[in-house]
């Protein structure tokens, strides 16, 4: 009986890969949870005990030494304890055994669900500390199940999960097929531990290219950046540590026959091996491949780049939907302008053209300033004192008497509306003056001085138009002393 419990064992060990002594661990503590259920006081603290050699089962309760036991259950007292073991001090643990004599049975009947459960709880978690330890890494597996939301694969030991966000477009899978994939994370569940895994991951091709290149696993060349558009098209910028190593060469191997592996197990994706730079301008250039790059300007502030390619090269340098573009600016982490030569060169003339403009207008701008200040300084009005607007005073007994002082107070009068809103041109002031004030106040002051009012005119003739008086400006000093 005991030789077939170890056999059982060692063949449960076997099946669910697990070491001998875990699947032992696992039975103990099922046995614990039967032998308590079924054979003790609730409460007991007892364990169990497996023979590796024989098989055999004995089950112990521990007890605390103590002077005057109070809870037989707990305790024990000294004499008793130095009894199992002449070294036992107060206060010590003592094991006793107290193996139920229906062991066998009971690890057989009641026990079993435990112990089947305990296995599942040590293969879970195994399998979670070995694929733990392979996050970020590649693990070959195969198809087992498809489904519109994910597919199962299976890894030997445990089942991973390909997402449908993480599978590549324009592959098709099959069951039994077998794939390289991407460990991304794994996660532990209430049925054990999820192992999500990848195909469309950059990190994947990195993982390729240590697996097909030994120049890179052992670190003679190092791989900057990876762009990668899964199924369509990928880039790679590599590096070589060593001088006198062609990291382009080692990459593409004899023949490309190291890329061509990598190429297959990726279904097909094509490839771009660029070789890494420290000038930004030199792996842009590289980054653009296979087109031919003729210049690059580079700004650093805006973290752009102003490509020119020629104009042959200009579809090929953007490439399908602007994938080749689109790639060479995530690898390189600039943002790429790129221009025909002919249509860079004829920016750069328009350009010159405007500039020139701009500089013309500008000299012209410069020639103009200083005539406008001369005109804007003849046209400004001058300070004139009242004196010198009125002048002197004929006698009092002169005829022009009183139209020179009436003439010298509408003077005065318009001098001060002037003065108040001086923002009216000269020139505009001295033609109202002839044309309107001078002829309208002679009129005026004769009529005063003939003593007839302008109703009492001759029969046959109308009466004359109303003409509005404006006021007399302070330039118009010498028509009026005339």
């Amino acid at each position: 009986m005991k030789t077939e419990f170890m056999v059982a064992l060692t063949q449960l060990s076997a099946e669910k890969h697990l070491p001998k002594e875990v699947v032992l661990s696992a039975i103990e503590s099922a046995l614990v949870s039967a032998y308590r259920k079924d054979a003790f006081v609730a409460g007991q603290d007892i364990s169990a005990k497996i023979n590796p050699n024989t098989g055999e089962v004995k089950v112990y309760v521990r007890k605390t030494v103590v002077e005057e036991p109070a809870d037989l259950l707990h305790e024990i007292s000294l004499a008793e304890a130095q009894k199992i073991d002449r070294i036992a001090q107060i206060g010590d643990i003592i094991s006793i055994e107290a193996t139920p004599p229906n062991a066998g049975r009971i690890a057989a009947q009641t026990a079993r669900q435990v112990i089947l459960q305990r296995l599942h709880e040590a293969e879970h978690h195994a399998i979670f500390e070995e694929f733990t330890g392979k996050e970020g890494d590649i693990v070959t597996g195969m198809v087992q199940r498809i489904t519109p939301e994910h597919i199962q694969i299976d890894l030997g030991k445990a089942e991973a999960i390909l997402p449908s966000d993480e599978q590549v477009p324009n592959e098709r899978y099959r069951v039994g097929q077998r794939l390289k994939v991407y460990v991304l994370e794994v996660i532990k569940a209430a049925r054990g531990p999820q192992i999500l895994v990848s195909r469309s991951h950059r990190n994947l091709l990195r993982r390729l290219f240590e697996m097909e290149i030994p120049e890179i696993y052992g670190g003679t060349i190092d791989i900057k950046s990876i762009a990668r558009e899964a199924g369509y098209r990928s880039k790679v910028a590599v590096a070589a540590r060593q001088e006198g190593i062609d990291p382009v060469g080692c990459c593409v191997g004899l023949r490309g026959i190291r890329i061509q592996n990598i190429v297959n197990e990726l279904h097909g994706e094509k490839i771009d091996v660029v070789e890494w730079a420290d000038d930004p301008a030199v792996f842009i250039s590289n980054a653009l491949s296979p087109a031919q790059v003729s210049s690059v300007e580079v700004d650093q502030t805006e973290n752009t780049a102003t490509v020119a390619v020629p104009d042959k090269q200009l579809s090929l340098a953007i490439g399908k939907e602007g994938q080749n573009a689109r790639l060479a600016a995530k690898l390189t982490g600039w943002r790429i302008d790129i221009k025909s030569v002919s249509a860079l060169e004829a920016e750069k003339a328009s350009l010159d053209e405007a500039t020139v403009e701009a500089e013309e207008a500008s000299a012209e701008m410069e020639e103009i300033i200083p005539e406008l200040a001369a005109v804007e300084e003849v046209a400004s009005p001058m300070p004139v004192s009242e004196a010198d607007v009125i002048g002197e005073p004929e006698p009092a007994g002169d005829e022009k008497s009183a139209e020179a002082v009436a003439s010298a107070a509408d003077l005065e009068l318009v001098l001060t509306s002037e003065i108040a809103s001086p923002t009216k041109s000269a020139e505009s002031r001295q033609i109202r003056f002839a044309e309107d004030i001078l002829p309208g106040r002679t009129d005026k002051t004769k009529k005063k001085k003939s003593g007839k009012k302008e109703t009492d005119l001759p029969k046959g003739k109308s009466k004359p138009k109303k003409t509005r008086q404006r006021p007399i400006s302070y330039s118009e000093e010498d028509e009026l002393e005339e």
